[in-house]
Parts: C-alpha cells; sequence; structure tokens
C-alpha cells in the first residue's frame, strides 16, 4: 500500500508540474527593456546580468528603406561606420546564454520608409543578413557574428505600406533556412487603436510579442484610474491575432515628457490584478534602460510581473506510507 500511495503521489506531482509549468509558460516573457540611446545606461551585458529582463531591444536601426544604405546609431556606445559595434557580438551572446532574447529595434526617429514590395524584400534581406542567421557575402555585420533574436518594429514616422511584407518576408526565412535561428518579431504601436503606422502589418499573424506604447499618448494613460487604461488594452486584445501583448511603460516620468509614468506601486495594485485576467497579457516593456537604471522600475515591479514558480514545495511534501 505504501508503494501504491508514493506512486499516486508522485503521478499527482508529476500532473501538477505539467500543468504548473504550462500556466508558467504563458507567463514566462514578462519584462523587456529598450538598450541602446544613452551611454549612462551601462553595457549591454551589465544590462542582461542584472536579471530583471527577458527581451532586450537594441535601439535603434534608424535609416533603411527608400534606396537610402541603412543605418545603425547606438548613441555613443560605439561606431558602426569603423566596425567599433562589432565587439557587441560577445555581449550579445552573454545575454542569450541567460535566456535574454536580443532583439534589432528598426525606426524610431529616423530617415526610413518602404515604397513598394521589392523595398520590403530588399529590407528584410539586408537584415537576416546584417544581423539575424544569415551571412556576411552580401553585407557586413555591424554587431557581429552574434545572430540576434528578431527584429522589432518600431515604427513612428515615414509610410505606412508595406511593413506587412516586409514582416512576411523575415518570418519566410524560417521556412527557407532550416536549421537557423528562428525569426521572432515584435511591434511597438502607439497605444490608440488601431495604431497609424503598424494597422496593415498587426492584422497579420506573423508578430510575437506587441508591446503597446501606453506614455506619450494621453487617451490611455493611467491618470489614477485603471479603468481607462485597461479598456484601451483590451481592444488590442480583441482586435489582434498576437497572442502575447505587452504593457509599454517608461521607467521614470522624465522617460515620457508627455505623461504616461505609472508608479511602481500603482501598478502593482490597480493594474497588473486587472491586465493578469487576460490570457494575451505577457509582462511590460520599459523605456529605457538608462532610466531604468536610476530609477530600478524594474526591481521594484518584477516579483509582481513575473510571480516566482510555487509548485517546487509539491516535491519536498512528506510522504505517508498507508498502513
Amino acid at each position: 500500500m505504501a508503494i501504491r500511495s508514493l506512486a499516486s503521489l508522485l503521478l499527482f506531482a508529476f500532473l501538477m508540474l505539467a500543468l504548473t509549468g504550462r500556466l508558467q509558460a504563458r507567463r514566462s516573457s514578462c519584462i523587456g527593456v529598450y538598450w541602446g540611446q544613452n551611454t549612462d545606461e551601462g553595457s549591454l551585458a551589465a544590462a542582461c546580468a542584472t536579471g530583471n529582463y527577458d527581451f532586450v531591444n537594441i535601439a535603434t536601426l534608424f535609416k533603411f528603406g527608400m534606396g537610402q544604405t541603412p543605418e545603425i546609431n547606438l548613441a555613443g556606445h560605439c561606431d558602426p561606420r569603423n566596425n567599433g559595434c562589432a565587439r557587441l557580438s560577445s555581449e550579445i551572446e552573454y545575454c542569450q546564454e541567460r535566456g535574454v532574447k536580443v532583439m534589432l529595434s528598426i525606426g524610431g526617429g529616423g530617415s526610413y520608409g518602404l515604397r513598394s514590395t521589392e523595398d520590403a524584400k530588399e529590407v528584410a534581406s539586408y537584415l537576416w543578413h546584417s544581423f539575424l542567421g544569415g551571412s556576411a557575402a552580401r553585407y557586413s555585420r555591424p554587431l557581429g557574428d552574434a545572430v540576434l533574436d528578431g527584429i522589432d518594429f518600431n515604427i513612428a514616422g515615414g509610410s505606412t505600406e508595406h511593413y506587412d511584407e516586409l514582416a512576411a518576408f523575415l518570418k519566410a526565412y524560417n521556412e527557407q533556412e532550416a536549421g537557423t535561428k528562428k525569426v521572432h518579431l515584435s511591434a511597438a504601436p502607439q497605444c490608440p487603436f488601431p495604431d497609424y503606422w503598424l494597422a496593415n502589418a498587426l492584422r497579420t499573424d506573423l508578430f510575437d510579442y506587441v508591446w503597446v506604447q501606453f506614455f506619450n499618448n494621453p487617451s490611455c494613460h493611467f491618470s489614477q484610474n485603471a479603468i481607462n487604461l485597461a479598456n484601451a488594452f483590451n481592444k488590442w486584445v480583441v482586435s489582434i491575432p498576437a497572442q502575447k501583448l505587452f504593457l509599454g511603460l517608461p521607467a521614470a516620468p522624465e522617460a515620457a515628457p508627455s505623461g504616461g509614468y505609472i508608479p511602481p506601486e500603482d501598478l502593482i495594485s490597480q493594474v497588473l490584478p486587472i491586465l493578469k485576467d487576460s490570457d494575451k497579457f505577457a509582462g511590460i516593456m520599459l523605456w529605457n534602460r538608462y532610466h531604468d537604471r536610476l530609477s530600478g522600475y524594474s526591481s521594484q515591479v518584477k516579483s509582481h510581473v513575473c510571480p516566482p514558480r510555487r509548485f517546487s514545495n509539491i516535491l519536498s511534501m512528506p510522504v505517508k506510507s498507508s498502513k
């Protein structure tokens, strides 16, 4: 009887582990951050060493498309014009070894756009061979040999067309280049729905992660009442196919001149309890590493956005023999 009882308990523990694992997998992607726009934010490796982030978006590739030579700007961290950013390769790999997905953010404030399907295809080829699983035979690799985990669409200017095609061309490499690292795609739309620049692209099912920017957009701000924010978030939940949505927040009031900062205590007590009811809520994305380093925002909220696993105690339960 004791053996049978032990076997039953172990079976129960196994089933609970499997169930909890599936639940935790849904919540495993918790906090992301943008890095690369302030030399006082510290190194990429130091950001990943904190253990606070599941994603780091390297910002930014500010020039691409329309026949332009693509350019990346890392705000003084390194100079890509003399291959000075290739040294980041080891830091990227360090982050990835720690389980952090490292993406290249394209767009932001810059000169970019896609004027045709062929233009989108050419930009996709550039991104694939320069930052993802392609080779340096056609293009140089500004960040060295490290293979990034994907591309982040932070489009806030230029044309509104062909980004759905750019996403499709990038995702197609997952099928065309068997054995290479999977290409993940993310997007950072403004919270008023639909986003002006990425509306068509986000109607596709090509994006793995969407961090909606709930700052510098007064109509969606928290403003001491989570209902307004929750309603705006839910609009995204029900309107796009993406399964992992993040709340995009400034890491300090100074990070968002037009507002949207939510104090950590309000995020924990008022906002997260509502958003966690959605199966699509996957965590928060912070702008940016510099402000987070100064404010400690991610450290203050991490245990609430990403609760620790709770099932370990199951295996330590005492086994009582049956007489």
